[in-house]
């Protein structure tokens, strides 16, 4: 059982004293539903799991009424359930709730009846055509939170690095203090493997089993694949080819000096207009994340995004690997790749950031000065440069260099690199992107 930061919040949920039904929201494959069934098993007497794709004739129990006792007796009545209508020690898990709207809906009458704790998950809520027969959402009766594949520091719990290994990284990069040569090695390995095998819990479960690459691959493919279905079965009919060609064009945006998501590179003369909804069908969807250019090295950065001009980055970096040919693992591993090697790195930024809960932005001119993230952190603009391996950052350089234009005090340069400081630029090696909390 792999260990993950949503086992802590949900044990705080259910030791709230005003708790509403909880609804966790992610890609498919996430460990959502694994999460959940292992924390109900281990602090309820009574687990209610219904999976309204694995059991959809269960859409009934729903189908006169919301009121929570006649849901609570067709449960128990029609389906065998065991439920104490008390609720005591009492949990109800609605999985895959996107299939079933009535359900969603019901959410807010448990809340108001009060006497089962209730959970419930979605694998594609936000993606059009997806649950669209919700008679009306819930606002104010649940609660909503993101579940993603693992991060870098749950890849690290599931490789078996302990907490005092994790502090110390904490502490050097705290203190700007360089890590020894020994954990500095060790961690360039462990985040190679990261890059490879990615965070998707049944990956990593095989990964850390049997170090097994040939496997790995195989797993990423068969959830691309799933992926894939999830656009046929879900789409709309006139969308479908459209998104399927935004994703297969993901690699070859990124191999890109300049990576701004460009439709051309979908098909030749493609406007924005003709590819626009199948972008966001597979964001809303969890495969893959965007990173808005800003305006101005300015906060808010929100306020300073333009939502015309983006780069798109995989959500997870395992799964972009598994989507070159075969021998690209090899590749990373032994440093044999060149050219991709930089859009490699970016990506695996992009992925720990946003797992960390992060909207991305990155900053380009038409004079090609560009920083490849931007982030807010110790209330401060800072941006962020990512470099294969180490060598100079000559945007980063200009926009510290002036001041009386960009404003920027502090910087962060990631790559090759130990821990150190120069010129009010921070440099951190790769594996410790996730500590940029």
């Amino acid at each position: 059982m792999l260990k993950r930061k949503i086992d802590n919040y949900l044990l705080k949920w259910k030791n709230s004293s005003d708790k509403v039904p909880l609804l966790i929201k992610g890609a498919r494959q996430c460990g959502k539903t694994t999460s959940i069934l292992n924390f109900a098993k281990n602090n309820y007497k009574n687990v209610v799991y219904i999976n309204f794709i694995e059991r959809p004739e269960l859409k009934s129990i729903f189908g006169d009424t919301l009121d929570v006792s006649v849901i609570i007796n067709k449960m128990t009545s029609l389906y065998g359930m065991s439920i104490d209508a008390s609720g005591k020690d009492t949990i109800i898990i609605f999985d895959e709730i996107q299939n079933c709207g009535n359900a969603r809906t019901a959410l807010k009458f448990f809340k108001i009846d009060g006497r089962f704790d209730v959970i419930a998950t979605g694998s594609l809520l936000g993606v059009r055509g997806v649950g669209e027969d919700v008679i009306s959402v819930p606002v104010g009766y649940e609660e909503q939170i993101m579940m993603y594949p693992l991060d870098f520091e749950e890849f690290l719990w599931a490789y078996g690095i302990n907490d005092e290994v994790i502090e110390n990284l904490k502490n050097k990069f705290e203190n700007e203090i360089p890590v020894d040569t020994s954990t500095h090695e060790r961690m360039k390995k462990i985040f190679l493997d990261y890059i490879i095998v990615g965070g998707m819990p049944q990956v990593v479960s095989e990964y850390i089993k049997n170090k097994n690459y040939d496997n790995v691959l195989k797993l990423q493919k068969s959830i691309i694949n799933d992926y894939r279905d999830d656009v046929v079965k879900y789409a709309k009919n006139s969308n479908k080819i459209k998104i399927l060609e935004c994703f297969d064009s993901i690699a070859s945006q990124l191999s890109k000096e300049n990576k701004k998501f460009q439709y051309s590179l979908i098909k030749k003369g493609a406007k924005s207009r003709d590819y626009q909804d199948s972008v966001e069908w597979l964001i809303e969807a969890g495969i893959v994340v965007k990173c808005n250019n800003l305006n101005a090295l300015e906060l808010p950065l929100d306020g300073n995004k333009n939502d015309d001009i983006y780069k798109i980055y995989m959500q997870d970096i395992g799964l972009l690997v598994s989507m070159f040919e075969e021998g690209t693992q090899f590749d990373v591993l032994n440093n044999k790749l060149y050219t991709y090697k930089g859009a490699l790195f970016e990506n695996v930024v992009a992925d720990i950031l946003s797992k960390n809960g992060r909207k991305l932005y990155y900053y380009r001119k038409d004079s090609g000065l560009e920083i490849d993230f931007v982030i807010r952190y110790k209330n401060e603009c800072v941006p962020v440069e990512v470099k294969s391996t180490t060598g100079n950052a000559k945007s980063l350089t200009t926009i510290m260099k002036n001041k009386n234009i960009y404003h920027i005090n502090n910087a962060i340069k990631i790559g090759d690199y130990n821990v150190g400081k120069e010129n009010n630029i921070l440099t951190i090696p790769l594996y410790m992107i996730f500590l940029i909390s």
